[in-house]
């Protein structure tokens, strides 16, 4: 049954589309705002198909294949590829022994001295914000300068990695955190705070559940994140299969190359896919 009666479209005439003026507006705008930032950084794509860049990218290829595999050169990844995987699970497991006090800390929402009055007290709000600053100070400095910093602290080894991921991803999943229990349901943690609860338990059995999956879903994304940080620390000489990686570039040994990023892409498939079995056992 029609409810409205719309004049129809003349044959070959169309109606104009409304938000026309405003999409090309935001475009020329976007260009205007983008095309310094290009011009800054020097950006050149086109010398990607100079005849002497593609003979370079050629040859590096070529040795490419076939890949590596003879079984002492394997057995060799597959031991730095588990010292990787140690590397960034240690490195996050510590990031989580400072994220989660601090996310209790910062995170209003699990505030007892809002409860009433609607609003913090000065020193709770104190505390909340030089806590919240430092988890800015941690995530500001990436985890690749940690390192470089660390090195030179610890000495050579997978030891300056797990501390350099340690210290970034605090801050990282502490903010993260704190948003994804700002964002959700919070009518059971305030309910439990308003009941007498401390902040642990309504986190635990308030938060969390309405949370669960989205908080487990990034951290495991933070996990594949320190996995591909351990390799790329390994360049400045923190262990790990990115170690190994660099002195085989050093070598032009692009068959040793290729097969450790073939593991590399492996270890990210793995990851995801545990993200989306923990994400099924949740929902």
């Amino acid at each position: 049954m029609k409810l409205f009666n719309l004049p129809a479209a003349p044959d070959g005439e169309r109606h104009p589309d409304p938000a026309l003026r405003g999409r090309l507006l935001a475009i020329a705008l976007l260009v205007l705002l983008l095309w310094p930032m290009l011009v800054a950084s020097e950006f050149q794509p086109w010398i990607l198909f100079d005849a002497q860049s593609l003979g370079a990218a050629w040859q590096f290829l070529a040795t490419f294949f076939p890949p590596a595999h003879d079984a002492e050169f394997l057995a060799m990844v597959a031991r730095e590829t588990w010292k990787t995987v140690a590397m960034a699970t240690a490195g996050l497991s510590l990031a989580l022994l400072g994220a989660i006090p601090a996310t209790l800390l910062v995170t209003e929402r699990l505030s007892i001295s809002r409860i009433g009055s609607g609003r913090m007290a000065p020193l709770p709000y104190v505390i909340r914000q030089a806590v919240r600053w430092l988890l800015v100070l941690l995530r500001s400095v990436p985890e690749l300068v940690w390192a470089l910093l660390l090195v030179r602290v610890v000495g050579l080894g997978p030891t300056a990695g797990v501390l350099a991921i340690a210290l970034t991803y605090c801050g990282m999943l502490g903010k993260v955190y704190a948003e994804i229990l700002e964002s959700s349901e919070t009518h059971a943690a305030d309910t439990l705070l308003a009941n007498g609860a401390g902040r642990l338990t309504a986190l635990l059995y308030g938060a969390l559940p309405e949370a669960a999956s989205e908080l487990v879903s990034y951290t495991v994304y933070r996990w594949e994140c320190a996995i591909r940080g351990s390799v790329i620390m390994g360049f400045v000489g923190a262990g790990g299969l990115g170690q190994r990686m660099e002195e085989s570039m050093k070598m032009l040994a692009g068959g040793e190359v290729c097969t450790m990023l073939l593991v590399f892409v492996a270890l990210v498939a793995a990851a995801d896919q545990v993200s989306k079995w923990l994400r099924r056992r949740l929902s």
